[in-house]
């Protein structure tokens, strides 16, 4: 079973709370996230930290600027000891994020195309009408033509990202939810077994695990509903 494959949000309020349950979940988890909740009161400390114990980490830091200040953002990040780190998915942000990256051998760019909290409806409002496959598979190609290691996308939208790219981008999907589990702010929503079934290689689940009365053994259903959906 590769665990890594599971990676845990830490979508907590404080670092302590984090430790907590990283400490509940135990050899359960290997690969946490650590988001913008969590980047400004120590979470950047916790991220070396983790790295330091031989865990994966995740660095969902979404950044969005001139190339030339994500490039020099992202140098600056590299020292932190990450695995994956987010920009947005726009030509001159990638190109940035790579850069800034160098020849580090272990940070890996993801692009993120469409969060999985917005629908169709959503992007109208901004005043998008392209569908949102269409959208993701263009921001995808952007990542690709960057030189980036992957996208964060749906798994509504991974087989079409797999169909076009092979195993040339990693798929990270967030917006996982067991059967039954609360959709909350999510819109495009799948289990994880339909994820690693449509092509992504990363789950990212965060309260489902987190919110759990036994976050390990909640962290271990998933990890096997992710084994027994492997092709």
């Amino acid at each position: 079973m590769s665990l890594d494959q599971l990676i845990i949000a830490l979508d907590l309020s404080t670092v302590e709370q984090a430790q907590k349950t990283i400490d509940a979940i135990g050899d359960a988890g290997v690969f946490y996230k650590i988001g913008y909740q969590l980047m400004p009161i120590g979470g950047l400390q916790l991220a070396e930290r983790l790295s330091a114990e031989g865990k994966k980490v995740f660095l969902d830091f979404k950044f969005h600027d001139i190339g030339a200040t994500v490039e020099r953002g992202v140098a600056s990040v590299v020292s932190l000891g990450g695995d994956f780190l987010t920009v947005h998915a726009e030509p001159d942000v990638l190109k940035g994020a790579v850069d800034g990256r160098g020849d580090d051998p272990r940070l890996k760019i993801l692009g993120v195309t469409v969060l999985t909290s917005l629908n169709q409806d959503s992007l109208k409002k901004s005043g998008i009408d392209m569908p949102i496959e269409d959208l993701v598979l263009k921001r995808a190609e952007f990542a690709a033509e960057a030189g980036a290691d992957g996208v964060v996308a749906s798994a509504k939208e991974a087989a079409a990202i797999k169909a076009r790219f092979g195993d040339a981008l990693l798929i990270v999907t967030p917006g996982i939810r067991p059967e039954g589990a609360a959709i909350n702010d999510q819109k495009r929503v799948v289990t994880p077994a339909d994820a690693i079934a449509a092509g992504a290689n990363y789950l990212v689940v965060g309260r489902p695990i987190i919110a759990a009365d036994d976050p390990a053994a909640a962290a271990r259903a998933i990890l096997t509903e992710i084994e027994a959906a492997r092709p």
